[in-house]
């Protein structure tokens, strides 16, 4: 089995989940404690450093009140 990663993509999603949440004022200690993640794991998605999978991203766009697809989006 062939182990496939997609650095500059998951950058790019960390890049994205991190803006939105700053443009929300919210701080990682708070993201982490209404979405019941780590705040290792999220500083870790936000810097690219893992292939989180879509339930994670699925509460995280809960918390952060955006539809899952604003975390693909480039504006």
């Amino acid at each position: 089995m062939v182990y496939v990663r997609h650095n500059k993509g998951l950058k790019r999603l960390g890049n994205k989940i991190k803006e939105i949440r700053l443009q929300q004022k919210i701080s990682q200690d708070q993201l982490s404690f209404e979405s019941g993640i780590s705040k290792n794991q999220i500083s870790r998605i936000e810097r690219g450093e893992i292939n989180t999978g879509v339930s994670t991203l699925l509460i995280l766009a809960e918390v952060l009140n955006v539809h899952i697809k604003e975390f693909f989006t480039d504006n």
